[in-house]
Order: C-alpha cells, then sequence, then structure tokens
C-alpha cells in the first residue's frame, strides 16, 4: 500500500431488503431450495479528506412496484454517518442497475463515475429484450443522462483512481459495464464487489447469478477480484445478509443500519 494516503474507512449502508428463495439466487439450480432473502446497501467511503459513496439505491415508488421493502431512503443510511447526500462531492455507480442508480436528485453537487460500456448498455439494442430492461428504471437512466448533459458523469474506460489509492475497475458479466472499487484500508485491500458477487456462494461455489450478460465475464470477474482484493475475505459482496453479521455496527445507535468493512470479519 502506498504511503502517500491514509487508509481509508469503509461502511454498508442497508436501506431495503426483500424475501427470496435460493434458487433466485443461483444460475445453475439447487434441488435444496428453501428461503433466502436479500439486502441492498449503499457504501460509503471516507478518508484522506475525501468522502466517496459507491451507488445510491432506489425510492419507495420501484420498491413498490417490484415487491421489495424500503427501510430507509439511502439518504436518511448515510444519515446515520454524518454525511449529507446533498453536499456528497463523489459518487461512483457500479453499474445502473435500478438498485445502485436510482436516487440521482439526492445528490446535487455530485459528479458520478461510470464505465462508459455501462451507459452504451443501458440504452442500446440489449433493451429491446426484457431479460435485461426489467432491471432498469428508465426515470433513473433519464436524471442520469441529464447529468451527462450538465456535466456530471465521468466516464471511465477499464480502470480509473477516482481518489488518492480507491480505483474502480471494469469486470462486466452481470452487465457490460459492471465496475467493482478497490479501497486501501488498515486491514488491506479491500474490495466491494457490488453486482459482480451478489451473495458469498456464487463467487465461492461458484455459481453465478442468473440475471447475467455474460456468464464467462461473471466467472473472470471472480478472478480478477481476488487479484484486487488481499484475500477473499476482504471481498465484499453486494446484496448478502450475511455482510451485516459479519461486521461490526461503527456505534451503537447505527446498529442494524451501517457496519463498517475496513476492520476484520467477525468469526461467525
Amino acid at each position: 500500500m502506498s504511503e502517500s494516503f491514509e487508509p481509508y474507512e469503509v461502511f454498508a449502508i442497508r436501506y431495503a431488503e426483500r424475501g427470496a428463495m435460493h434458487n433466485d439466487h443461483i444460475l445453475n439450480r439447487d434441488p435444496h431450495d428453501g428461503p433466502s432473502p436479500m439486502d441492498y446497501f449503499v457504501w460509503a467511503i471516507k478518508g484522506n479528506g475525501r468522502t466517496i459513496i459507491v451507488d445510491i439505491g432506489f425510492e419507495k415508488k420501484d420498491a413498490d412496484a417490484r415487491g421489495r421493502t424500503i427501510l430507509r431512503s439511502p439518504a436518511e443510511g448515510l444519515a446515520v454517518l454524518g454525511i449529507d447526500a446533498a453536499s456528497v462531492e463523489d459518487v461512483i455507480i457500479t453499474h445502473l442497475h435500478y438498485d445502485h442508480a436510482g436516487t440521482v436528485p439526492d445528490f446535487p453537487n455530485a459528479k458520478f463515475y461510470l464505465q462508459e460500456r455501462e451507459m452504451n448498455f443501458a440504452t442500446g439494442k440489449h433493451m429491446a429484450f426484457q431479460g435485461f430492461s426489467r432491471a432498469y428504471t428508465l426515470d433513473y437512466l433519464f436524471n442520469m443522462i441529464r447529468k451527462v448533459y450538465d456535466n456530471r458523469v465521468v466516464f471511465v474506460d477499464g480502470s480509473m483512481e477516482v481518489a488518492p489509492g480507491v480505483s474502480v475497475h471494469h469486470v462486466g458479466g452481470h452487465t457490460d459495464g459492471l465496475q467493482v472499487v478497490r479501497v486501501p484500508t488498515k486491514r488491506g485491500w479491500v474490495v466491494l464487489a457490488s453486482d459482480a458477487s451478489h451473495y458469498y456462494m456464487n463467487m465461492n461455489t461458484p455459481n453465478p447469478y442468473p440475471l447475467v450478460y455474460n456468464v464467462g465475464d461473471m466467472v473472470a470477474g471472480y478472478g480478477k477480484m481476488r487479484d484486487l482484493a488481499d484475500s477473499d475475505k476482504h471481498i465484499v459482496p453486494g446484496h448478502d445478509p450475511l455482510v451485516m453479521k459479519e461486521y461490526p455496527a461503527p456505534f451503537p445507535e447505527a446498529e442494524g443500519i451501517v457496519i463498517r468493512l475496513d476492520v476484520d470479519p467477525k468469526d461467525i
């Protein structure tokens, strides 16, 4: 790790949930199906005079339409950490699915870091196929396109350092333009996988998530994340409820809402 910057603190903020089944989350079905709920997170990276938000969740109207349960808005969750969404200047969007890019108006002063391939994918010919387009919300896409016209989208081609030590890396798979985030912390290099691995089991089995643009790229992404992280325990999946059990809250009032990812996970 470079000595030119201090390690960052990294937080996951849980803002929504839904009921689901085990086979909803794997491409190769398991005869032993059963309940397997899903958590929804946004992430905050703090340090070196910067606050960087990774993904921005979705709104209640979309939760109602899609059968999800909003526990708090992403902005309300960030406020638990003392972060004012309206003051945030840097937002990384891992991809443009509804649950990762839906509250753009809550971040009026932000620049948004997005893979150019993701914008091309989300607005291109593949959206004629409902299997891909159903995971996007048009109003959310329009909001991001408006940010392009406002010169508030930074398009990434592959990899980019967003802040000293904090970088994004294209992996694709789940969508054509999915990117992951690498962060230097006091426990080493942590990778926020987002939907490159929804659950630990997707990467560890491996058994890819079934909503996938390119299965080969998704599987290759597991290896790329291992190259970027210090170990498998330094890779944080995007939707697994186990994450809330493995990491501590930063202070008692945040219990059940916010956890710290820059500390070692618990032995569970």
